[in-house]
C-alpha cells in the first residue's frame, strides 16, 4: 500500500478535500502492478460515461466477496443490459405510483412509534426504514425474522470504518452473511414470485423473462445486492437532509411553507421543488457513494499528455466532483438553491454514477426521501441534541451520518 493508498484508506474525506482543486481534476493511486487513477474533470468524465459500454467494470475487491461474485454490479455484456431491463423498469418513470402506498405506510408507521421525549439515532432510525421499504419492494413484504440478521450482518461489516478496514487487510475480506440468512432470502424470494409476479423478486424469476431458469447462488447475489443497495443510500440521504435541515432554520421554515400550500406527500418533485432541491444539495454535499465504481480500459488512450495503458483503471470520483470549486462556489456550504437556479450538468453532477452503471433505483430513492422528509416535518417536531456529530462516516463505499448522530422528538404535530 502506497502513501496515496494509505491517506484514501485511513483518512480519506481530508485527502478528498485536500485535492478537489487540482487543475487536471485527476490524482494517481497507484503506478503497479496497474496504474489507477481518481477521476473528476468533467471532460473526463463525460468522456468515460459516453465509452462506458467498452470499458471492463470489475468492481470491487471488497464488496465483491460480500455482495456476491454475480452481482448484478458487475455483470457485463448482455447479462448485465438484461438485468438493468428487468429490474430497472419497474424503478422509474410512471411505475414508481406502484410503490407510493408502500412508501408511505411503511414511514408513517414509524412515525407512530416516535413520541414527545424520545430520541433515536437518525441513521439507525432511517436505515430500519429504507430496509423495511425496499424488502416490500422486493418481497412484497418485510419480515423481520429475515431482515433483523440481514441489517446486524451489515452492521458488523461496515457499521465501524477501522472494523471494516481490520476485516479487509487483516482477516482477509468482510465477513459473509450466514448460510441460514441466505437460504431464507432465496426461498422468500421464490415464495414472492409464485405468490406475487409484481414483486422484483417475481420479475427476476418469470417465466417468460430472461432468468427462468436462475440458481440459487446468482439469485442470492441479485437480492443482497437490491437489498443492500436499494436502503443503505436513500437511508443516508434520507438521515443528511434532514441534519441539513435542522442546521438551516430558515431553509426548513420554507419546506414547512412549501408543504402546508399543497397536499402533496412529496412524491411528485415539481409540487415540492425546494425539498426536492434539499434532496440534490443533499446528494451533492454529502453524497452517499463518494465514487462511481472502477472502470478499466481496453487500450491505450491519451491523458494530459501521457498515455494510459490498457488496463489502467479509472474511478470517478463523485466526492471530489461535487465539491469542486469550479463547477460549486462555495462547494462546502449547504445552498439548495443551487439547484432551484436550473440543471446542473451531469459531467459536474452525478450522485448516482453514470454510464452503463447509473444507479437503478435513482428515481425510487429521491422519491423516498422527499416522501420521508414530508411526512416527518409535517407530523413531527425534532431537533438535534448532538450537532457536533453531523460529521460524515464511511460505511464500506457508503458516506452516512456518524452513528452517534440523535436527534429528540419534540412534539407532535398531528
Amino acid at each position: 500500500m502506497n502513501r496515496t493508498e494509505f491517506q484514501l484508506a485511513f483518512r480519506t474525506l481530508r485527502f478528498l478535500d485536500a485535492h478537489a482543486d487540482l487543475p487536471q481534476g485527476s490524482l494517481p493511486q497507484r503506478t503497479e502492478p496497474e496504474q489507477r487513477y481518481l477521476v473528476w474533470d468533467p471532460a473526463a468524465i463525460g468522456e468515460l460515461f459516453r465509452a462506458d459500454q467498452r470499458l471492463g467494470h470489475p468492481g470491487s475487491r471488497s464488496f465483491r466477496p460480500l455482495l456476491g461474485p454475480r452481482s448484478l454490479l458487475w455483470q457485463e455484456g448482455p447479462r448485465h443490459l438484461a438485468y438493468r431491463r428487468v429490474l430497472g423498469t419497474p424503478l422509474r418513470g410512471r411505475q414508481l405510483r406502484d410503490y407510493r402506498a408502500v412508501i408511505a405506510g411503511t414511514v408513517h408507521a414509524a412515525l407512530d412509534g416516535l413520541r414527545p421525549g424520545d430520541t433515536i439515532r437518525v441513521s439507525d432510525w432511517t436505515r430500519r426504514v429504507a430496509l423495511r421499504i425496499m424488502a416490500t419492494i422486493v418481497f412484497g413484504h418485510a419480515d423481520d425474522e429475515l431482515l433483523v440478521p440481514f441489517a446486524r450482518w451489515m452492521d458488523r461489516a461496515l457499521g465501524s470504518r477501522y472494523r471494516t478496514l481490520a476485516y479487509r487487510y487483516l482477516r482477509g475480506g468482510l465477513p459473509l452473511l450466514d448460510k441460514e440468512t441466505e437460504a431464507l432470502l432465496v426461498a422468500t424470494a421464490r415464495t414472492a414470485a409464485r405468490e406475487n409476479p409484481a414483486t422484483l423478486a417475481g420479475k427476476l424469476l418469470a417465466d417468460d423473462g430472461p432468468f427462468p431458469d436462475l440458481d440459487d447462488g446468482e439469485l442470492r447475489d441479485q437480492l443482497v445486492s437490491l437489498l443492500f443497495a436499494g436502503h443503505e443510500t436513500t437511508a443516508s440521504t434520507a438521515a443528511w437532509a434532514l441534519f441539513w435541515l435542522d442546521r438551516e432554520d430558515a431553509l426548513r421554515d420554507r419546506v414547512l411553507a412549501e408543504l402546508a400550500a399543497t397536499s402533496d406527500d412529496g412524491f411528485s418533485a415539481e409540487q415540492v421543488p425546494v425539498l426536492h432541491a434539499v434532496v440534490q444539495e443533499t446528494l451533492r454535499i454529502t453524497p452517499p457513494v463518494p465514487a462511481a465504481g472502477n472502470r478499466v480500459l481496453p487500450e491505450s488512450c491519451p491523458h494530459h499528455g501521457n498515455e494510459l495503458p490498457a488496463g489502467t483503471v479509472l474511478t470517478p470520483s463523485i466526492y471530489l466532483a461535487h465539491h469542486r470549486a469550479e463547477s460549486f462556489p462555495d462547494p462546502h456550504r449547504f445552498d439548495p438553491d443551487r439547484f432551484l437556479r436550473g440543471r446542473v450538468p451531469a459531467d459536474r453532477y452525478f450522485p448516482f454514477g453514470g454510464g452503463t452503471r447509473h444507479c437503478l433505483g435513482s428515481q425510487l430513492g429521491q422519491l423516498e426521501v422527499r416522501m420521508l422528509v414530508a411526512a416527518l416535518l409535517r407530523r413531527r417536531e425534532l431537533r438535534c441534541v448532538n450537532p457536533s456529530a453531523g460529521v460524515p462516516q464511511l460505511r464500506g463505499h457508503a458516506m452516512a451520518p456518524s452513528p452517534k448522530l440523535r436527534m429528540r422528538v419534540l412534539s407532535c404535530r398531528d
